[in-house]
């Protein structure tokens, strides 16, 4: 199975990542390309039973700061405000691909946007590392992709225990 996803890092330029850096809460490879393409393989191959079958999948992950994702969060969800993580998810379209394509190429799963500003925040709140706060969300926005949602307590609870599951599978421990 296939897993190619595109990694903008937009969030290594902001004032933010700047002291963040300087205060050595991250180091400056951030988390690697690579780690995040083996987190996302890992999990993609661990969700199967939610995929429609498909040669290999494909989403973005962008890494921004507050601002940009304010932005965002007020155009797609009427709330003006900075959140954690957004997902935009492409198979909630009804856009059905001929047969040929789909066998040639990846499914694409959708873009997951995550504030690193708010992340840090959360790390510090929640007393983890930020590597594993981006990870929590990564996994969240996933989850939100392949069509996971949280209207309700236990729909909430189904998806938190999901998220904790994907870390352990990547040896992150959420505590």
């Amino acid at each position: 199975m296939q897993v190619e996803i595109n990694v903008e890092n937009c969030f290594l330029d902001s004032p933010t990542a700047k002291d963040l850096l300087v205060n050595q809460q991250v180091n400056s490879n951030f988390i690697a390309i690579e780690t995040w393409e083996a987190w996302f393989a890992c999990w993609i191959e661990s969700l199967q039973k939610y995929l429609p079958p498909a040669l290999g999948y494909e989403l973005s992950l962008r890494l921004t700061d507050d601002a940009e994702i304010q932005v965002l969060n007020a155009q797609y969800r009427q709330q003006n405000k900075p959140t954690d993580v957004l997902a935009f998810a492409a198979l909630e379209t009804n856009f059905p691909l001929p047969s040929e394509m789909r066998s040639r190429l990846p499914l694409y799963l959708g873009d997951i946007v995550i504030s690193v500003d708010t992340a840090a925040r959360q790390a510090n709140q929640q007393n983890h590392s930020l590597t594993i706060e981006l990870a929590w969300l990564a996994a969240h926005g996933l989850l939100h992709l392949l069509g996971w949602d949280h209207p309700d307590d236990d729909s909430l609870n189904q998806m938190l225990n999901e998220q904790t599951h994907l870390l352990n599978k990547v040896n992150l421990v959420v505590m």
